[in-house]
């Protein structure tokens, strides 16, 4: 005879350990980590240290310290030497609905004496060296394929115009500092850092105007400070930075998540808010062969505008690199610009567009794979899409 209590009582008992489980992955608190920069894009270098690698190290350590909590969640931007553009940085935090978003850089300045920490908000600011730090950090755009129609309206040489674009930048402020004031403590208190200007500070970093959480931006020392530097390069500075972060993500959790001030499943969820639009990339030129051999049976490729120069421009530094064929894995008419702090390396040149698909695939075959062609005219930069169209 069937035991109907039993199997009611056992169905009960499943059911209850499932919403136990499925709480328990849903209350954990998520923080996304991001590390600055990456793959053709050094961020600052000086004496040696590269800044895209520190980044990283001491991203990778807050993570492991971090995971070690079964409370925590971390999802990380990035955890090898890539490129990834600074939007999608944002958005892998939101498509993961993050509790908070955390990036991690270091500072550089012409001033060599320069030292101590700085935690941004995403804000406005009329402030010179706040706007001067996000144009540095916004100008990474400008190596993102098609970044004109990615970002339009924003011009990365002048951070005030996310004003027009920024419409809820007050919506985290509260938490955002709070969470900056945590980090900036910890380096004063724990590792006796300089809290540069009261440490906290606002500035529209283009990283954070789009992720839909608290979110800050770390500033943890100058590399081009030699003795700051040196610090940040080595293991043992970098995990002491990396424990001072992830004590202040623990304590920011504990006040604000684990106690309830912020509500944990808000209405509208990050991944709710992303605005995955396709960019349209750069058109390809119709293929002119099939109409030109109803007249001509062979007609050679013409230049596409008179003055117009293609070039591939395969990284940018702001190291200056000699341009000899070894520094770039053996490609040859290299040439380089410098503007802004930045230098831009380039792969030969061509009047022609169809040589210069051909010069970018010779230039990914090379293990460039972020290369992309730029136009010139009259010595001046223009955009591919206006030429070729």
């Amino acid at each position: 005879m069937i035991n109907t209590n039993r199997i009611k009582y056992t169905f009960s008992l499943t059911l209850l350990l499932c919403s136990l489980i499925g709480f328990s992955q849903s209350n954990k608190f998520k923080v996304a980590l991001d590390a600055g920069h990456g793959d053709h894009d050094y961020g600052a270098v000086y004496n040696g240290h590269i800044e895209k690698n520190i980044n990283l190290a001491i991203t990778l350590k807050v993570g492991k310290i971090l995971e070690k909590n079964s409370s925590i969640d971390v999802i990380y931007t990035r955890k090898t030497d890539v490129f990834i553009g600074l939007v999608e940085r944002a958005n892998i935090a939101n498509r993961a609905d993050a509790n908070i978003f955390v990036s991690i850089h270091c500072n550089a300045n012409k001033n060599t004496v320069a030292d101590g920490t700085e935690t941004y908000v995403m804000g406005m600011s009329k402030n010179a060296s706040n706007l001067e730090a996000a144009k540095r950090e916004n100008e990474v755009i400008t190596y993102e394929k098609d970044y004109k129609q990615k970002y339009q309206g924003f011009d990365p040489n002048k951070p005030e115009t996310m004003l027009g674009m920024t419409i809820m930048q007050e919506e985290f402020i509260e938490n955002s500092i709070a969470l900056a004031g945590k980090i900036q403590d910890r380096f004063v208190q724990d590792l006796g850092k300089k809290s540069r200007g009261g440490g906290v500070k606002q500035a529209p970093y283009m990283v954070l105007h789009k992720a839909y959480m608290p979110r800050v931006l770390i500033e943890t020392g100058f590399l081009s400070n030699s003795v700051e530097g040196a610090i940040l390069d080595s293991e043992e500075g970098q995990q002491d930075i990396a424990e001072a972060i992830a004590k202040a993500i623990i304590s920011y959790k504990k006040d604000f998540f684990d106690g309830g001030e912020v509500d944990a499943t808000p209405e509208i969820k990050p991944s709710q808010r992303v605005e995955d639009k396709p960019i349209k990339t750069t058109p390809e030129p119709k293929k002119v062969d099939s109409v030109i051999k109803k007249t001509e049976p062979k007609v050679e490729a013409k230049p596409t505008a008179k003055g117009v120069v293609f070039k591939v421009q395969i990284s940018a530094s702001s190291k200056k690199l000699e341009t000899t064929p070894s520094n770039f894995n053996g490609l040859k008419n290299i040439s380089s610009s410098y503007n802004n702090s930045i230098y831009k390396y380039m792969y030969s040149e061509t009047s022609n567009y169809d040589e210069a698909k051909k010069l970018l695939q010779d230039a990914k075959n090379k293990g460039y794979a972020s290369a992309f062609i730029i136009a010139f005219k009259d010595g001046k930069s223009i955009d591919v899409k206006d030429v070729i169209k």
